[in-house]
């Protein structure tokens, strides 16, 4: 048998149990599970850290920032947009993004994100 499981079936039912029915729903875990995901990939990170200290920038700025195309920052925004991490909204030819409550809350908890000049 393998180190990492019991040799002996010894459930504390009432203790599992407990814990066990106090789990958020199957969906909502889903949900989180992709917010964390979203946050998963390298250049979202960067563009998320990008967006935590730069409050709001449009893609040119957020391309030129991570080191990116266009086109792939789009993307990459897209699905932190679809994860529910990030706003957008259109300022006359240009899209704005931001990191949304979530987004910001997420990011902290994830990596422990501290902005210049906040307390630690």
């Amino acid at each position: 048998m393998g180190d990492d499981r019991c040799e002996l079936l010894c459930i504390d039912f009432d203790h599992a149990e407990g814990l066990r029915t106090a789990l958020p729903p199957a969906d909502e875990l889903t949900q989180r599970a992709e917010r964390l995901r979203a946050l998963g990939d390298p250049t979202r990170l960067r563009i998320a850290h990008a967006l935590h200290v730069g409050d709001e920038l449009c893609v040119c700025d957020l391309a030129w920032i991570v080191g990116s195309s266009q086109g792939l920052v789009s993307h990459h925004l897209r699905q932190l947009r679809s994860a529910g991490l990030v706003d957008s909204r259109r300022d006359g030819k240009l899209v704005m993004y931001r990191l949304n409550t979530t987004g910001h809350r997420l990011l902290d908890a994830a990596v422990g994100t501290v902005v210049e000049g906040e307390p630690a």
